[in-house]
């Protein structure tokens, strides 16, 4: 590799060796090299998702794409704080599950190989991997929030896969994870109010990289995610559904903190969202 090659990498291989806690494989994580112009922060979308401008040095760069820690070899994935956290009597459940979580990601990603250096199919992939592996994870790891958070983030990554590959359904995909991620994040929100199950599991909610909307942010998103992709050809689930993301968003202006201490760009959507909601139940009113 001359240094012009070097320069323009994106990536390395972490010193930290991983042992996969379900086949005992070793290997090395792949991670975003920070600075040198390689992420160049661009619009913050209506679902806390930070868009980046491409560079003229590095082109297009998806932090998302190295986040997830999966193995290599078996392909069991998970957040990078929980990987070697998985509970000793699941990890037969999950060696079990090796050859079928591998079929099924390839079905929806053919040609997968987490050997060499990731692209988008593999981040997307990734993301499926983790929000698949968390059924493997006890209620202390707060395993459904962190579902959602995957299904999101693999619905970005499809967003980027159909615009750099159009006509290949990753618009439908990216559409169907989403309706997963609405799914999880309000059954997160049910769990830790009914105690069945804590949030406290998660320390950082992202729901992107560059920045921590905390519990706030899950609780926008519930609501927003609800209202974009909650059930619609029912007029009567519709409205509930409507008048649930209204209740989960209003509770975020109401959780005690001053507006000036919460995010700005947050405060702003929830507005918005808010306010969306309430004139489409004023309309079934009307």
């Amino acid at each position: 590799m001359n240094r012009d090659d070097k320069d323009l990498k994106v990536s390395f291989l972490s010193k930290k060796e991983y042992v996969c806690p379900v086949c005992e494989a070793e290997f090395h994580k792949e991670e975003l090299l920070s600075g040198g112009g390689r992420l160049i922060a661009g619009a913050l979308t209506e679902e806390l998702h930070r868009l980046y401008e491409p560079s003229v040095k590095y082109g297009e760069v998806f932090p998302l794409v190295y986040q997830a820690t999966v193995c290599p070899e078996c392909w069991f994935a998970s957040m990078d704080a929980d990987f070697s956290l998985l509970p000793e009597k699941n990890r037969e459940l999950a060696g079990e599950d090796r050859e079928r979580r591998i079929a099924d990601a390839q079905l929806i990603f053919p040609r997968l190989d987490f050997h060499e250096s990731r692209g988008l199919t593999e981040g997307a992939a990734s993301q499926y991997l983790v929000l698949r592996c968390y059924d493997f994870y006890e209620k202390a790891a707060s395993p459904t929030i962190k579902q959602g958070l995957a299904a999101l983030r693999a619905a970005w990554l499809l967003d980027d896969l159909d615009r750099k590959e159009p006509g290949r359904h990753y618009d439908w995909l990216a559409i169907l994870f989403r309706r997963k991620a609405q799914f999880f994040y309000a059954e997160a929100i049910a769990r830790e109010q009914n105690g069945r199950e804590t949030l406290s599991g998660m320390k950082i909610f992202g729901p992107d990289t560059d920045k921590n909307y905390f519990y706030e942010g899950v609780l926008y998103l519930s609501a927003y995610l609800q209202y974009k992709y909650g059930p619609v050809n029912d007029s009567a689930q519709r409205k509930i559904s409507l008048e649930e993301a209204r209740r989960t968003i209003a509770k975020l202006f109401g959780m005690g903190k001053s507006s000036k201490e919460k995010p700005g760009p947050l405060l702003e959507h929830a507005r918005e969202i808010y306010d969306a909601i309430n004139k489409d139940l004023n309309e079934f009113d009307a």
